[in-house]
């Protein structure tokens, strides 16, 4: 049975670090870290894995708490204040610019929300894509994506390179103070 690896639960950021490799800035309150102070990466790369990430955009009016989590860097699943809004390629639970949710699962912000996210790398043969990357993701609990063929990278990642791994991004989209928590992998 694969193990579920803790990546962050309050206590260290151990399994993180910056773009160019130097320990995270972010703030660590309690058992939640908020964005601060530029995107963060896993130390570890990841192919298929189970990923859950929970978050919270803050209430302030007029905030979105835009962020992302990117899949190996390439694939942005978007972590925004849109509750009650019509799903969109640009909303929370969106894979940017690629599929729009099929619900709109948002709680209001203020609120710890979760993401489950199923995700099948690229298959990889001789240095040639074979088959492409795969999700499927749940936004608390609801299903909003099943088995979706990701084309091609997302805008705005660290890379456009299709690779068979590769960590998992949190990013930092300019000061919009996003909290995440209760993060953790399974490798399939």
């Amino acid at each position: 049975m694969n193990k579920k690896i803790c990546l962050f639960d309050g206590s260290d950021t151990d399994s993180w670090q910056t773009l160019d490799g130097n320990p995270i800035k972010w703030i660590i309150s309690e058992d939640y870290m908020t964005v601060n102070g530029g995107n963060i990466i896993t130390r570890e790369t990841y192919g298929d894995a189970y990923f859950h990430v929970e978050f919270l955009c803050p209430d302030i009016p007029g905030d979105t708490g835009n962020s992302g989590v990117y899949l190996q860097c390439a694939y942005e699943i978007q972590v925004l204040n849109t509750y009650g809004a019509e799903p969109s390629m640009g909303s929370c639970g969106a894979v940017y610019n690629l599929h729009t949710p099929l619900v709109n699962a948002g709680l209001p912000a203020g609120e710890w929300q979760t993401y489950d996210i199923f995700f099948r790398a690229p298959r990889i043969c001789d240095g040639n894509v074979t088959e492409k990357a795969r999700l499927t993701l749940l936004h608390n609990g609801v299903v909003i994506h099943n088995n979706v063929i990701l084309e091609q990278t997302t805008p705005g990642g660290m890379t456009s390179e299709i690779k068979a791994e590769g960590p998992l991004f949190l990013q930092d989209h300019g000061g919009d103070k996003v909290q995440y928590r209760n993060i953790w992998v399974v490798k399939l």
